[in-house]
């Protein structure tokens, strides 16, 4: 991939080049090497172990999970020698609104004509308003296409029309993915606009009474059964000073099965008129169709807490390198029969064991970084990345100040690669440093193969990115050294299909976690080298979170 304007970045490879051909000959290098190599499988596999194990409950915020995952990360964090981050504590609370909804109940009516859906079967609804009930009687469906409003890619599938009390179904995804035509959006590559996070929030804007995604495996990225799980049982939600209510009434999702029977009901077809919402000057269709539909909360105040530790750096300690991943997982479910823990071992126990690994390395490199290095674990990121946005809106280092981020969530334990996948690939220049240090494991780099997945918009480093930070976000590489792309690519397809956000997501003694250590031992290379250099990384030229950059960078103290 070409970028314009890369002296700087022509340069940094260059100095990259020359420090990697004297690799063992240098000093600097050899301590690095020599801090790297403290990153051993023994302790992240212990670290693995304990934090899926079936007494943490699955690490959902707001029960006993929750205290023991703390209690057990703080306790970490001090016999590394980290110091708390938070005005003396290792805690960062970040406020929440639990809200339980009973009676769900959606149906769509035309004349004496209609279906009402099954919950979790056939849809699944709920609300973030902090109210004892909410409710739609009648609403006027309206199909909006991708439900995208974007006019740096002149286009508005709202145009001309008034949502007020009315029901916005939507398509999931970006309307490049179905065509994958280059001019359209990224084409297969999925933009924030194809995020179902994004049409909530727009239907709000737009005025709508509820806002109805239809999933489809493909553009979705996963199964119905991902839906379902995550909007079963308590809910967890940031609460704005109104009570959230300038979102809409309900927000939920249904099958396209479900979908394809409600435009017969109206007369329509769905495929038809998915295929007119990927052409540029498409136009809201009204379904003459109403939905009525509601839900009845359980609402409770609480708060989860960010850990934050710090190693603070020798030279610049007022400048910092972030590693970070997720220690949230979904808890127990509520009722089923068999396992109802959800464990999460690859999602995302392996990045906060990833985290206290990657520490047990700065702990080596004597006499330490240059730049504090933190070391971040946010809460609630299933439940829409919560913990790293209120982090992100309330820093505890200036942004402006943070010279990267180094995102870990999920470790795929499926042996050595040859590759290294990078989520978002052509960002920043902090992939100029991974080819660097992925060159000396004898590895390249590979774009993210399911780019239409929309990854990079779904992992807590984004709420950095908005805001101009440089971040980082790789997965373990499909290239095995054993059995090749073939066998990677099979056993992430089987991940997603058969564990991930299930009860057996599971940590076992068979996982092969070879290529997780070289992994962290190459992020622990790129967060040190920014640690210890004066320079800061830039997003290449185009890419969306440069403007953010420039302006925080402005508002850097002058050395």
């Amino acid at each position: 991939m070409m970028h314009t304007g890369v002296p700087f970045r022509a340069l940094l490879v260059a100095a990259i080049a020359a420090v990697v051909a004297l690799a063992g000959c240098n000093a600097a290098d050899k301590a690095l090497q020599q801090a790297a190599a403290a990153i051993d499988e023994a302790s992240y596999r212990a670290h693995v172990a304990a934090l899926a194990a079936d007494d943490m409950q699955g690490r959902a915020p707001g029960t006993p999970g929750e205290q023991r995952t703390v209690e057990y990360l703080e306790q970490q964090f001090l016999e590394l020698g980290l110091q708390p981050a938070a005005g003396g504590s290792f805690r960062q609370e970040v406020p929440l609104v639990e809200i339980t909804a009973s009676e769900p109940r959606l149906s769509f009516h035309r004349g004496a004509g209609g279906m009402t859906l099954a919950f979790g079967d056939d849809m699944v609804i709920g609300t973030r308003r902090v109210q004892p009930e909410a409710a739609i009687d009648g609403s006027e469906v309206v199909f909006v296409g991708y439900g995208i409003v974007a006019p740096e890619y002149d286009w508005n599938d709202y145009a001309g029309l008034d949502m007020r009390g009315k029901t916005a179904l939507i398509l999931v995804n970006d309307p490049g993915f179905v065509t994958g035509e280059e001019a359209l959006f990224r084409g297969k590559a999925m933009t924030y606009h194809g995020r179902w996070t994004y049409k909530f929030e727009e239907a709000a804007r737009q005025g709508a009474a509820a806002a109805i995604i239809v999933h489809d495996t493909a553009p979705a990225a996963y199964g119905w059964h991902v839906v379902r799980n995550g909007w079963s049982g308590p809910q967890l939600y940031a609460e704005s000073p109104d009570g959230n209510a300038g979102r809409t009434v309900l927000e939920g999702w249904i099958t396209k099965d479900r979908a394809r029977q409600l435009m017969e009901i109206a007369g329509q077809d769905l495929d038809a008129l998915s295929a007119a919402a990927v052409q540029r000057g498409f136009r809201p269709v009204p379904l003459g169709v109403t939905a009525t539909g509601g839900v009845k909360n359980s609402i409770r105040r609480t708060s989860s807490p960010n850990l934050a530790a710090v190693m603070p750096g020798k030279e610049r300690p007022g400048e910092y390198v972030i590693y970070m991943g997720h220690w949230d997982h979904l808890g127990v479910a509520e009722s089923g029969e068999g396992d109802l823990i959800y464990n999460g071992a690859v999602d995302n126990a392996t990045g906060i064991a990833a985290l206290l690994a990657i520490a047990r390395g700065y702990r080596e490199l004597l006499p330490g970084p240059g730049r504090s290095v933190m070391f971040l674990a946010v809460t609630a990121e299933e439940s829409g990345l919560i913990g790293s946005e209120h982090y992100a809106a309330h820093p505890l280092v200036p942004l402006e100040r943070t010279a990267a981020v180094i995102n870990i969530d999920a470790l795929y334990p499926i042996g050595r690669a040859r590759d290294v996948e990078v989520i978002g690939f052509g960002a920043s220049q902090l992939e100029d440093l991974l080819a660097a240090a992925a060159k000396g494991q004898g590895r390249t780099l590979t774009p993210d193969r399911k780019s239409e997945a929309g990854y990079f918009y779904r992992s807590d480093h984004f709420n950095f990115a908005k805001a101009g930070v440089p971040a980082l976000y790789i997965k373990s590489g499909a290239v095995l050294r054993e059995g090749g792309e073939a066998a990677g690519v099979a056993w992430q397809e089987q991940y997603v299909a058969e564990r991930y956000h299930k009860p057996n997501d599971q940590y076992q003694e068979s996982w092969d976690v070879a290529g997780s250590i070289e992994d962290l031992r190459l992020l622990f290379e790129v967060g040190a080298r920014v640690a210890n250099s004066g320079s800061w990384p830039e997003w290449y030229e185009g890419n969306e979170f440069k403007a953010a950059r420039d302006a925080s960078a402005a508002s850097r103290p002058a050395k």
